[in-house]
């Protein structure tokens, strides 16, 4: 059983959703990933996520761009939080996608985070934070994770002062 699956609308996503994997793993959670189209394999995708449930999986993640269906298909599927991750796609730099995974009817809700890179950093945050409920040890890092954040930042100011 993974605590997290990590689906991802192509391959090409794979460098972005590497970013959220590493992280949770780096947090303490389990971590599976799988590409599944929630449009070329609908019926994967559901596979994929009726077994994950079953298995115990908590918390899924969803990444596509364009149409970006693959969270709201994820989450017509479970109950268990859904985290969407837009993608840059085509001409629109990712907008499309953040409109398509934000925007779900009521009663399905995705919570979505922003596009690329940063989304996919906050995604594996989010999770990592809904696990950290029943899982102290992974809340424990996740705050150590927000103080070597601020330590940094307060480094960069010390540097700044240092040079007047």
């Amino acid at each position: 059983m993974a605590d997290v699956l990590i689906l991802m609308g192509s391959d090409s996503d794979l460098p972005v959703v590497t970013t959220a994997r590493d992280l949770l793993r780096q947090l303490g959670a389990t971590v599976e990933m799988h590409v599944a189209s929630a449009h070329r394999t609908p019926a994967r995708v559901v596979e994929l996520v009726t077994q994950a449930e079953q298995a115990g999986t908590l918390v899924f993640i969803a990444a596509a761009g364009g149409a970006a269906h693959l969270a709201g298909a994820v989450a017509a599927q479970t109950t268990r939080p859904v985290i969407g991750i837009p993608l840059a796609a085509g001409a629109l730099g990712g907008v499309d996608a953040l409109y398509s995974t934000c925007n779900m009817p009521p009663g399905i809700p995705v919570a979505t985070v922003s596009v690329g890179a940063w989304g996919a950093t906050n995604a594996a945050l989010l999770a990592a934070q809904i696990l950290g409920v029943a899982h102290p040890a992974i809340a424990e890092k996740v705050r150590e994770h927000r103080r070597a954040a601020a330590e940094k930042v307060l480094a960069k100011d010390q540097q700044l002062q240092a040079q007047g």
